[in-house]
């Protein structure tokens, strides 16, 4: 931390007259609690760290139950330093495009008390539970990824008796607080907001504080025209890389307005498909445009009996293999969150301030950053420099390389059999098995050398 500048002034509140701790140094402290085997704060007093800094308790609570700290400003101040330190410290420089990754993810929770509580729908348990989704952007090089932003999102679901899928008893049991005036209020007001908007207001408010990306890679649900004109009218040089649903959006075409399946099926007509021996899939390319907007589409599919899957980006001059491997960054983000809610708490705040939902969201990604920058220097630089001209472009595949690949292997396999998503199945490998996620993490190291 010491080598990171924040000023008591960037918090947004002042240091409370009966405490003997600044409000940079509470900060500090709660960044070090995982590091101290510091669940939560009420487990601070029998802790190691509280021999060192003799405190009480509700310090914490009220630090993180505050609504005035500027906790998304933080977040960026932590970020940038970051950022600058890997691209004037960097000793391996690779060709490899930075890309800003949208996606969301589970939290789950067990207080029917907790502020703007509700019930959201788990893709991954396939039914609803209690808690809030998690939209997070990250950026990427390749060789790590850093947490740049994060909302707290509920659903108000279709049962008008049922809102967010609560009874009018348990809604009027929740917490509540009037935010007006309080920092809180603008991440109250995201609440109830699309995650698709909220997405495109998070892109802009990175590139408005300097952060320069290649491509911005989203799935299925986040990637609509909207998104594409948003994209397509920045001023920096940057691209769309996004999944599509095969439905009724239309495209226009050299003949004509068609949907992605139409396409697909002229392009097999033409016998426009080609196989890709590498992926072991056959491939379709078409231009097209969208609202105007030109773009190229890319369709593929394992086996005869396999679904096809539709991939969108707005750079014209990208290859079917060059998008499969940058979109396949992706999965980082499920490494990411496995790290986090493993190791770092992720989620797992139990006070009802909403308040204070942000700040221990907040202080998962700082830690995780931090941690995944010095993991970028002490496991990848210094080794990957010393080695970066004896390899040049000849590396050859280390154990973890072959190994990882026999698991891709095996999924894909397992997908085209199925005929399921690879991606998803992946991702459940990937959370569900801990030696998996540990080869994952390898793998993205060793391949970035």
């Amino acid at each position: 931390m010491e080598h990171i500048n924040i000023r008591s002034s960037q918090i947004g509140v002042e240091k409370k007259e009966n405490c003997k701790f600044t409000t940079l140094q509470v900060l500090n402290l709660l960044m070090l609690f995982p590091f101290f085997v510091v669940k939560n704060a009420s487990r601070y007093s029998n802790s190691s760290l509280s021999k060192l800094f003799n405190c009480d308790k509700d310090m914490f609570y009220r630090f993180m139950n505050d609504g005035n700290v500027k906790w998304r400003k933080l977040l960026y101040a932590m970020n940038l330093q970051l950022i600058k330190k890997i691209s004037s410290s960097t000793t391996v420089h690779h060709n490899k495009p930075v890309c800003l990754i949208i996606d969301d993810t589970d939290a789950p929770k067990t207080g029917m008390t907790t502020e703007l509580i509700g019930r959201i729908w788990s893709h991954v348990h396939q039914k609803s539970i209690l808690g809030y989704k998690c939209l997070t952007m990250m950026l990427s090089d390749g060789v790590s990824q850093l947490f740049l932003d994060f909302s707290l999102h509920g659903e108000e679901g279709k049962d008008k008796q049922k809102v967010q899928g609560l009874t009018a008893k348990q809604r009027k049991a929740r917490y509540t607080e009037d935010h007006e005036g309080q920092t809180v209020k603008e991440r109250v007001d995201e609440y109830l907001m699309k995650k698709t908007d909220k997405a495109i207001d998070m892109v802009k408010y990175a590139i408005k504080r300097g952060v320069r990306f290649d491509y911005l890679l989203v799935d299925s649900w986040f990637t609509n025209t909207k998104l594409v004109r948003f994209i397509s009218s920045r001023h920096i040089k940057c691209h769309l890389l996004g999944m599509i649903k095969l439905g009724k959006t239309n495209y226009a075409t050299k003949h004509g307005k068609m949907n992605a399946k139409q396409i697909i099926k002229h392009l097999q007509k033409e016998k426009a498909c080609k196989h890709n021996k590498m992926l072991r899939c056959t491939y379709c390319t078409m231009d097209v445009k969208l609202d105007g907007v030109p773009v190229r589409l890319f369709f593929c599919k394992r086996g005869r009996k396999g679904n096809w899957n539709g991939l969108l980006t707005t750079d014209l001059s990208l290859s079917f293999l060059e998008a499969y491997r940058i979109y396949a960054r992706r999965w980082a983000t499920e490494v990411a969150y496995k790290d986090c809610k493993t190791l770092l708490n992720f989620g797992k705040c139990q006070s009802v301030h909403f308040a204070a939902q942000i700040a221990s969201f907040t202080l998962t990604m700082m830690q995780y950053n931090i941690l995944c920058t010095v993991k970028r220097f002490e496991a990848y630089e210094t080794i990957g420099g010393l080695f970066t001209e004896v390899t040049n472009d000849t590396l050859e595949l280390s154990v973890t390389d072959k190994i990882w690949a026999i698991i891709l292997d095996f999924v894909l396999k397992a997908a085209e059999r199925y005929s399921i998503d690879a991606t998803e199945l992946l991702a459940d490998f990937i959370e569900s098995n801990p030696v998996a996620h540990t080869l994952r993490n390898m793998y993205i190291y060793k391949q970035a050398s």
